[in-house]
């Protein structure tokens, strides 16, 4: 028995994602070899080993943006844990908007970009990035049933009590190679 997809998940129908297939091509066949990329390319939060993997794709040929995309495809089987590690990774400091949206309409995920767009707002109102993320998405775009998608705060960390009465700031997850998290310098 196959696995529902979020496409199910979302109530729309499943299809043939174009960016599953240009990964397949250059070796990211699996759903894990695209989280172990992106944990290649910074998202560090999701490391499972006691070093990175190796990457095995340069962003000339593959794009962070199009990694993001890949991980938020509706044409994959429901994940939540590959949902979160899309939103770092669609939050990588280089993304381009413009390269977001088209990818985005590739892979009929407007609604899912959008929910994450608008979780970024709410945690980082001052980044002008979520902004025109969000306005470029159609507003129309139905919201996907509560639930369905990862809570907005599976996508920060929470830092907790840092002090005597005093709670930390919730911090977007963003990717980054720093070499104390085991990526090479």
């Amino acid at each position: 028995m196959q696995s529902d997809t979020l496409a199910r998940k979302l109530g729309t129908t499943t299809h043939l994602s174009f960016l599953r297939q240009r990964a397949r091509r250059l070796g990211l066949v699996k759903e894990k070899d695209l989280i172990d990329e992106a944990v290649a390319r910074g998202c560090f939060h999701f490391i499972q080993a006691d070093r990175p993997p190796a990457q095995k794709v340069v962003e000339d040929a593959f794009s962070n943006e199009e990694l993001a995309l890949t991980l938020l495809s509706i044409a994959n089987p429901y994940d939540p844990w590959m949902i979160r590690v899309g939103a770092m990774m669609l939050s990588h400091p280089g993304n381009d908007v413009g390269e977001i949206i088209r990818c985005t309409r590739y892979e009929r995920s407007e609604a899912v970009v959008r929910h994450i767009a608008l979780a970024g707002t709410r945690y980082e109102p001052e980044n002008d990035f979520w902004k025109k993320l969000a306005d470029a998405l159609t507003p129309s775009a139905s919201m996907p049933a509560e639930g369905v998608l990862p809570h907005h705060s599976r996508y920060v960390s929470i830092p907790g009590k840092i002090g005597p009465g005093k709670m930390g700031k919730p911090v977007w997850l963003r990717p980054v190679k720093a070499v104390s998290l085991g990526y090479a310098a």
